[in-house]
């Protein structure tokens, strides 16, 4: 460095939260399979050694992503009826799964016991306990909501991302599926809205609207 140079102005230091927001640029540009720790550093302009500090595996990376991504439901200005907090707490995590391409596949492929993802979690089932369901009804009722939302949001995330048709038509035409054929148009409805409300209507049915069972 000559007399009449200033120093370099040093690297901003890597923290996990960095790390996690261009694994989820990843994401969003590129889709689940091409988030990567190898990619991640490249993304952050750093070696590779650097990410693994913060992420020693691809499943910790996916683990920490799918706690950022439920770290964006926000658990303020709730319903005070808990059968109207359950529905909504549910709504606000399909949409933060919408929200990231692949968002739904991300978080169902892991198991993620992280702070967000408990206050989550502790928001839902204490609004099932208040409607007054019993500690296993609300543990189970908590999981089947969870795995409605995680599928069909994952089933509607699949389809947008894929350009094959989207029928049983070809499987149903040899007239081996009677039943199936009746119902291949409501099997194949891409209705997903509605359906997910169905289907939080039949988790649901026991709650009244004062959280009565």
């Amino acid at each position: 460095m000559t007399k009449n140079q200033s120093p370099a102005a040093p690297r901003a230091r890597l923290d996990p939260a960095a790390v996690v927001r261009a694994a989820l640029e990843l994401l969003d540009e590129k889709g689940a399979d091409a988030v990567s720790l190898r990619g991640t550093a490249e993304r952050l302009g750093v070696r590779m050694n650097t990410v693994l500090w913060h992420a020693k595996t691809k499943a910790r990376l996916l683990e920490l992503m799918a706690e950022a991504i439920v770290a964006e439901i926000p658990l303020t200005g709730l319903p005070a009826a808990p059968d109207r907090r359950v529905r909504e707490l549910a709504h606000r995590y399909r949409r933060s799964l919408l929200a990231h391409r692949d968002g739904a596949a991300v978080v169902a492929g892991t198991y993620a016991a992280e702070p967000a993802t408990l206050a989550f979690a502790e928001h839902v089932i204490s609004a099932l306990l208040a409607a007054g369901l019993d500690e296993r009804r609300s543990a189970w009722t908590f999981w089947s909501i969870q795995y409605l939302t995680l599928g069909l949001t994952q089933e509607e995330q699949a389809l947008t991302a894929s350009s094959d048709q989207h029928t049983l038509a070809p499987e149903l035409a040899t007239g081996h599926y009677p039943a199936l054929t009746r119902a291949a148009p409501h099997l194949e409805d891409t209705a997903f809205d509605e359906r997910f409300d169905f289907g939080l209507d039949q988790l649901l049915h026991s709650l009244g609207p004062a959280g009565e069972c």
